[in-house]
C-alpha cells in the first residue's frame, strides 16, 4: 500500500520481451510501467464493485470501511425475483394505476430483477480476496501531493497510495476533506459549500422471512413494487446542523417513528387489512433505521489524486430505485479509466478523472431529476397530483420512450471479454469503454513483434 519506488519496480506481470530490457529503461519509461495503488474508502455497493473490477484488472487496491463487520445476512433461498411492474394504490388500498416495464426485457436483452441488497453484497464480496478489505478503519483525514496520497485512520494507522476513491456515502469523509482543502485554496464552487437539501424522513427496515400463507403476495413468482398514497398526517422532524448524520438519531428515534406510523395500511393481506405494524413486528430492531432523504448532485468530483463515486458525489431519492445501480455504473466507468493508466503522476491522473466526470456527471443529473419526479407520486400536494396524472395519462408511445432511455444504459468494462448484447434498444454511448478499447488497440500496434 506504500507508494512504489519507481527505481525498484518488479518485473512481475511484465511481458518477457519488455522485462529483459528493464536495465535500459529511462525513469520516464519506468513510470509508464507502474500500476497505481488505489485506496478505496467505503465498502458500500459502489466501493465493492470498484474493488471487484480492479481485482479483475490486476490493479493493486485496498478497501477500507469504518464498520467492524460487513453486515451480510444469510443468503435467501432465491437471490431475486423478476420485476416489471410498479403498482400505485390510494389510501383505501384501491389500485389507481400501474406502470408496466415488461418491454425492458426485449430492449435490454435481459430480465430485470429485484434482489435483496445483502445477497448482491455477498455475491460481490466473495470475488474479492479477504486480505484486501480492512474493517474497523474509520478514515479521519487525507493528505495528497505530487508524489502520492496518505490517509489517517482513527486507530492511528496510516496508508499510502496513488489514488484515493471516496465511495463512503452521502456524508463522505473523503469528500469533506477534499472540499475543505479546496475551500482553503479558493477553488470550491459555492454550490458544493452548501448543505445537502433535507427533503423528507424515511423509516427503512428488512423483515425476517415471512410466511406466504399470512402474506399471500409472496407466493407470486415475480417481485412486487407497490407505492401507496397515504392520507396527510402531521409529522415533524428537525436537523440541528449541517453535519448531522442519520446514525446520530439512534435506535430510540427509529422506535418512536415506528409507533407513529405502525397504523398505516399496506396491501397484501389475506383475510385482514395489513399495516406497517405487521411488518415492524416481524423485523429485528437492529435492522430498522430512521434516515433522512437528502438529494443533491455535487459539482466537484475530483481534485489531484482524489476522486468520488456513488452517494459521495450524487445523493438520489430512493423513489427512483437508482442509487446503487448508478454507483455501480460509476465504478465501471472509473475502473475502465484506471485500468488504462500507464503512469501515476498527476499528469496521468487528471485526464482520466476528467473523462470519468464528463461521462457520469450528465447521467447523474438526469437520474437525479427522474428520481426526484418519481418521489412526488405518493404525495398529496398539487405537484404530486400533476405528476401522478402525467403518468396515468401518458400515451403508450411516450412511455416507451421513457423505457428506451432506461434500457440504453448497459455499460461494460474494457479489460474483460465483452458480453454479447442481445438487446434491441440502442446502447447508450459509453466513452470509457470505446476510448479505452481504442487505447488498447493502439498499444498492441505499438509493441514490437
Amino acid at each position: 500500500m506504500a507508494t512504489v519506488d519507481t527505481d525498484n519496480i518488479s518485473s512481475e506481470g511484465v511481458p518477457p520481451k519488455v522485462a529483459m530490457f528493464k536495465p535500459r529503461l529511462t525513469p520516464e519509461e519506468r513510470e509508464e510501467m507502474k500500476k497505481p495503488e488505489v485506496l478505496i474508502v467505503g465498502a458500500g455497493i459502489g466501493g465493492v464493485t470498484l474493488a471487484l473490477l480492479l481485482h479483475k484488472a490486476k490493479i493493486p487496491f485496498t478497501l477500507f470501511d469504518r464498520a467492524k463487520q460487513l453486515g451480510i445476512f444469510e443468503e435467501f433461498k432465491a437471490i431475486g425475483k423478476p420485476s416489471d411492474l410498479i403498482q400505485m394504490y390510494n389510501d383505501d388500498l384501491q389500485p389507481e394505476f400501474v406502470m408496466d416495464f415488461s418491454e425492458r426485457t426485449a430492449l435490454t436483452g435481459g430480465q430485470e430483477y429485484i434482489v435483496a441488497r445483502p445477497d448482491v453484497y455477498d455475491l460481490l464480496l466473495r470475488q474479492i480476496p479477504k486480505e484486501k478489505i480492512l474493517l474497523g478503519k474509520k478514515v479521519l483525514s487525507s493528505i495528497q501531493s505530487e508524489n502520492g496520497v496518505l490517509i489517517r485512520c482513527s486507530d492511528g494507522t496510516t496508508y499510502e497510495g496513488d489514488i484515493l476513491v471516496g465511495a463512503d456515502g452521502a456524508y463522505s469523509a473523503v469528500r469533506q476533506q477534499l472540499y475543505k482543502d479546496l475551500k482553503k485554496e479558493g477553488k470550491l464552487p459555492r454550490s458544493d459549500d452548501m448543505a445537502l437539501p433535507f427533503s423528507s424522513v424515511c423509516l427503512v427496515g428488512q423483515t425476517e422471512v415471512l410466511d406466504p400463507e399470512e402474506f399471500p403476495d409472496l407466493k407470486h413468482e415475480y417481485s412486487q413494487f407497490m407505492a401507496i398514497q397515504g392520507r396527510q398526517e402531521m409529522y415533524s422532524s428537525s436537523k440541528d446542523n449541517d453535519s448531522f448524520r442519520n446514525s446520530e438519531w439512534g435506535p430510540e428515534a427509529a422506535e418512536t417513528m415506528c409507533k407513529q406510523v405502525r397504523h398505516f395500511k399496506v396491501p397484501g393481506g389475506k383475510d385482514r387489512v395489513l399495516t406497517i405494524g405487521d411488518l415492524i413486528d416481524r423485523t429485528p430492531k437492529d435492522l430498522i433505521s430512521k434516515v433522512m432523504l437528502e438529494e443533491k448532485v455535487f459539482d466537484t468530483w475530483y481534485a489531484l489524486r482524489t476522486v468520488l463515486l456513488g452517494d459521495a458525489c450524487h445523493k438520489l431519492h430512493p423513489s427512483g430505485g437508482a442509487g446503487a445501480l448508478t454507483a455501480m455504473h460509476d465504478a465501471v466507468a472509473l475502473a475502465n479509466w484506471i485500468s488504462s493508466l500507464k503512469g501515476t503522476s498527476l499528469a496521468h491522473l487528471k485526464p482520466i478523472f476528467k473523462e470519468y466526470y464528463a461521462e457520469r456527471f450528465p447521467i447523474a443529473k438526469e437520474t437525479f431529476a427522474t428520481s426526484h419526479m418519481l418521489s412526488k407520486i405518493p404525495g398529496k400536494g398539487f405537484v404530486s397530483r400533476v405528476t401522478k396524472e402525467i403518468f396515468r395519462r401518458m400515451p403508450a408511445w411516450m412511455f416507451r420512450l421513457v423505457v428506451l432511455r432506461v434500457a440504453a444504459a448497459r455499460p461494460q468494462v474494457s479489460f474483460l471479454p465483452l458480453v454479447e448484447d442481445k438487446g434491441t434498444a440502442k446502447v447508450q454511448l459509453q466513452p470509457s469503454l470505446s476510448k479505452t478499447l481504442a487505447l488498447q488497440e493502439q498499444r498492441k500496434k505499438a509493441v514490437p513483434v
